[in-house]
């Protein structure tokens, strides 16, 4: 039944991805992108899992769209678009990075690269370190860097990042390797040889998720939680999914004071630490005894 679901929800995330890879986003604005991918993802049967993340340049992830964003993205961008989808809680993530400028063209070929290569080897018992030594020995061999501390992850029904994370880099010590009947996210980001190599949270945080249910004793935030759990349960959520129901300035009063009482998580724009532009790649596996099935090619 999850290989079912999995598979659906890949389907769709592939066909969205591809389409966003084709399309010229020169002079639409984040707001635009982001609300017409999720509008996709639902028009062909699924419901986004997370907000779309359209991250620029430096900033390598957790970007999106605010209410009415208008940023709009130049023929020097570089764009990471990040969607995901999910059937009955089981997800597929995916992740595109759209260049219009052919100095970077080499910076997106290695992060795709260094996927499939990391691809090849993640298999039934594979340790997650061997996956990391192959992506920075694909990224590095190019004249590039990895980002060492953003990782790949095991996801889990309703829960994107479910606890194991699978790095970019070369580890040592001890190291869990994959197991059958469970999805994978396997993601490289990749930034010059002059970056830093290392991502600092920003200032931004606009994607948020419900991590508690307690009760505040204000009786408002209260049923405010609870409509957050019922709309999306613990996948993370972003302001302008909310005011069609609420005011935005409503809206944005309760989630911050849920943030305060630790409810709600907010999850800071991840950026390069020498404010290199980073590039990345990413889909999805489900490993079974023999096979590792890619769910979002």
């Amino acid at each position: 039944m999850s290989l079912e679901n999995y598979t659906r929800a890949g389907h769709i995330a592939s066909i969205v991805r591809e389409n966003t890879r084709k399309r010229n986003h020169i002079g639409r604005t984040l707001y635009d992108i982001c609300n017409s991918i999720e509008k996709e993802i639902s028009d062909n049967g699924g419901q986004p899992a997370f907000p779309v993340n359209v991250s620029i340049n430096e900033i390598a992830a957790h970007y999106t769209a605010e209410p009415d964003d208008q940023i709009v993205i130049k023929d020097s961008d570089v764009v990471k678009i990040d969607l995901g989808v999910h059937i009955n809680g089981y997800i597929a993530d995916t992740a595109v990075t759209i260049s219009y400028d052919p100095k970077y063209d080499q910076l997106v070929k290695v992060a795709e690269l260094s996927l499939s290569e990391a691809i090849k080897v993640a298999k039934n018992s594979t340790k997650s370190s061997e996956i990391g030594k192959t992506i920075e020995n694909t990224i590095s061999h190019n004249g590039l860097k990895p980002i060492q501390n953003l990782s790949g992850h095991s996801i889990e029904q309703y829960v994107i990042h479910a606890g194991k994370s699978i790095p970019n880099i070369k580890t040592y010590g001890s190291s869990f390797s994959l197991s059958s009947n469970q999805a994978y996210a396997i993601e490289p980001f990749v930034t010059t040889k002059d970056g830093l190599g290392i991502v600092y949270e920003g200032k931004i945080r606009n994607i948020y998720s419900l991590i508690s249910r307690k009760p505040t004793k204000d009786k408002e935030a209260d049923e405010f939680s609870m409509y957050l759990w019922n709309k999306f349960k613990t996948l993370p959520f972003a302001l302008r999914w909310l005011v069609d129901d609420f005011d935005e300035s409503k809206a944005r009063t309760m989630v911050d004071y849920l943030v305060k009482k630790k409810n709600v998580r907010a999850y800071p724009i991840l950026v390069e630490g020498n404010n290199k532009v980073v590039s990345q790649a990413e889909h999805t596996i489900f490993v079974t005894e023999n096979l590792s099935y890619i769910i979002t090619k």
